[in-house]
């Protein structure tokens, strides 16, 4: 068996990004860059009013002064003349400042009357103006390549003057359910059946990753079936498969791609849960074998899907992010599996957010995973910790899961 972190650095290391795509702004908002974006124009374009009042020359604004409006200069209407001697121009926020002015007077400084402002509060040169550039430069490079675009992002390449982004096309997983004993929810269920929920949970976990979701129909416990369907995944980035993968009588996902062409890298990690999982390639397309409990696949796309398709989407893939906790129960000595306790999350407590297992941690109880606020990790053979110690946790909030 190998370790957690040894699987995935031999995952991401035999995957690359997908190819770049121009998409609209609009679309672009969780995508990654392809190539950087740099400003198409000088943000403020002209120096511009922070506030609404009076473009004045501060020489002149003294507290007490008189001056004379002679116009104004509403946002996107610019005044035409220039702020002479012993005049103002009413401004308002975001007009350009006219020729002439050096300061913005605030209109609840001032007190205007007949065509005249009196200036109750002085003026200091330079005051309430934007200057041109005071955002960013024609030319300068406002975001990455390799940047997962947020709103904030796509807003910035908005003021850039940017209508279509060059990102990297979101992943294609293809989710492949085996087993005779599965139906879709919904579907008539099989004597000693259960129905299927790895397919839908894995296909939400891929989008709340930026990928975009297959989902295969439920392959039988037949090789031939099982072939068959990947074949079908081939212009898929990713072929995740549940269910088959360790080597009892019935897990025939690599005895049915064997034949195939498939490649086995490994196929058991030193984890729990999630023990039998398998990385290999069928031809150009990698395949990811989670286990069929369902705990165990969420669990295990977890540690290796979502760097995964973070790789394949032109992202690093970096493993999921971890915090500091304190263990709200005793925690027994561990064995030589990397463990995954499913806890919750009191993040109120004094200092140290608090996560306690729950009693059961059987890797079929969907219920408890979906109450799980965090995953407490456990080395292998880490030693016994009373309540209070100090452990490290997965934030399942974090995930988007």
């Amino acid at each position: 068996m190998i370790s957690v972190e040894d699987a995935r650095s031999r995952i991401l290391a035999s995957l690359d990004a997908t190819p770049a795509e121009t998409v609209p702004l609009a679309c672009g908002w969780g995508r990654v860059l392809a190539r950087p974006v740099a400003a198409r124009l000088t943000q403020p374009p002209a120096d511009v009013s922070a506030m609404d009042g009076y473009a004045v020359r501060a020489a002149e604004a003294g507290a007490g002064a008189m001056l004379a409006v002679t116009g104004s200069a509403p946002a996107g209407h610019p005044f035409q003349g220039r702020v002479g001697p012993g005049e103002a121009v009413r401004i308002f926020t975001g007009a350009v400042v006219p020729a002439g002015a050096d300061a913005i007077l605030l209109q609840e400084d001032a007190e205007a009357a007949e065509g005249r402002v009196r200036v109750t509060e002085t003026v200091r040169a330079g005051r309430w103006i934007r200057r041109r550039g005071l955002d960013f430069a024609e030319g300068e490079e406002l975001l990455p390549a390799g940047r997962r675009l947020t709103a904030r992002d796509i807003g910035l390449a908005a003021a850039a003057n940017h209508a279509w982004l060059a990102v990297h096309r979101a992943p294609r997983i293809g989710i492949l359910a085996t087993g005779d004993e599965i139906a879709l929810p919904g579907d008539p269920i099989p004597a000693g059946g259960i129905v299927s929920s790895n397919a839908h949970a894995l296909a939400s976990l891929v989008r709340a990753a930026g990928g975009d979701p297959l989902v295969l129909p439920i392959a039988p416990d037949d090789s031939a079936a099982i072939a068959e369907a990947a074949r079908a995944s081939r212009a898929c980035d990713l072929l995740v498969t549940t269910g088959g993968a360790s080597v009892g009588d019935h897990d025939l996902v690599q005895a049915a791609l064997g034949p195939q062409g498939f490649e086995l890298d490994f196929w058991k990690i030193a984890m729990r849960p999630g023990k039998p999982l398998i990385w290999g390639r069928l031809g150009a397309t990698p395949v990811l074998g989670l286990p069929g409990n369902p705990v165990s696949a969420l669990v295990c796309a977890v540690q290796f899907l979502m760097p995964a398709i973070a790789r394949l989407s032109g992202l690093p893939g970096e493993p999921p992010r971890t915090m500091q906790a304190r263990a709200g129960a005793p925690l027994p000595e561990n064995d030589r599996r990397f463990d995954h306790l499913r806890a919750s999350l009191d993040a109120a407590a004094p200092g140290l957010p608090v996560a306690t297992p729950f009693p059961l941690q059987d890797s079929s109880m969907l219920k408890v995973l979906a109450r799980a606020e965090a995953l407490i990790l456990r080395a292998p053979h880490a030693p016994a910790l009373a309540a209070g110690e100090p452990i490290e946790v997965i934030p399942l909030g974090d995930l988007g899961i």
